[in-house]
């Protein structure tokens, strides 16, 4: 996927003195990684643009028209312009958007995992196996580029490493332990559990490890660490964000009630993460 190169990859950006170079710690030529990533960001588009405007043809029960038509409304306003946004940071040469950058693929990763566990054979079925396996393919490349050591070097004893990871620990093992009891209950109740449930049950099982293994070499301050520590918090707090928008979302699209109580749960349990996430922020940018 990726050219090496001969050091880090320099990037050139404008300011108002003209032409500046800065080097980011890349070991591997990015262009694919960015060309890769404009394609799932035309697919997200397309795929969210269309379950909108033909909610009916795309979504055949109402139980998935409740679940996903929100969801095409976060994909567009939140989804897709953390991934171009961080894109467009690190073309900028900043090292905040290299870090960013994989979490945002992992967002829509987790996504695009749950419409491809819930939906039938359809149209949004394909576009949500392709985003999928581009986005996996793309996430690997990305972050195979990066110079682990280099980053580092400059976040070391600059972000909240122990904190940071152990709230990602916390919270891949609660995600992971909430799916694994909500599936045995189901079995020994012999309780039917809802398709869009069991899909995002599923993805929960699948993708919390990664936050899991993110977070213990976070806080054995390994050089991974570093490099996914950013992109795990990132992409958990736009989870939460983006859930609350769905909980708001949710009663003007389907027959769902508000319920402003689960707002407020999910934004307290969603403070554990932003605040981890603002003082890495903050570690990066000094750094």
């Amino acid at each position: 996927m990726a050219t090496k190169t001969t050091g880090a990859d320099i990037t050139e950006n404008k300011d108002g003195d003209g032409l500046l170079s800065t080097l980011l710690p890349v070991i591997y030529n990015l262009r694919p990684a960015y060309l890769l990533s404009l394609l799932i960001a035309l697919l997200i588009g397309i795929a969210s643009i269309a379950a909108l405007l033909y909610p009916n043809a795309i979504y055949p029960t109402a139980e998935l028209r409740r679940s996903f038509l929100a969801n095409d409304v976060v994909n567009l306003v939140i989804g897709l312009p953390i991934l171009i946004g961080s894109m467009w940071l690190t073309r900028r040469g900043k090292l905040i958007g290299l870090l960013f950058w994989p979490g945002a693929l992992f967002y829509g990763l987790y996504n695009y995992m749950a419409y491809l566990f819930a939906m039938p054979l359809n149209a949004i079925f394909l576009f949500s196996l392709t985003i999928v396996t581009l986005s996996v393919y793309t996430l690997i490349g990305l972050v195979a580029s990066i110079d682990g050591q280099s980053v580092k070097n400059r976040l070391n004893g600059r972000v909240p490493e122990r904190f940071a990871g152990g709230v990602l620990i916390g919270f891949g093992a609660l995600f992971i332990l909430r799916a694994f009891a909500v599936i045995v209950s189901a079995l020994a109740n012999q309780t039917p559990t809802a398709g869009p449930e069991l899909a995002l049950l599923a993805v929960d099982f699948i993708a919390s490890p990664a936050w899991i293994i993110g977070g213990v070499l976070l806080w054995r301050r390994q050089a991974l660490g570093y490099v996914g520590g950013t992109g795990l918090l990132f992409q958990a707090s736009m989870l939460f964000i983006g859930l609350i928008a769905i909980l708001i979302l949710q009663p003007f699209l389907s027959d769902v009630p508000f319920l402003p109580l689960d707002v407020i749960v999910v934004f307290v349990m969603g403070l554990i993460c932003f605040i981890p996430f603002v003082l890495f922020v903050r570690g990066v940018v000094k750094s």
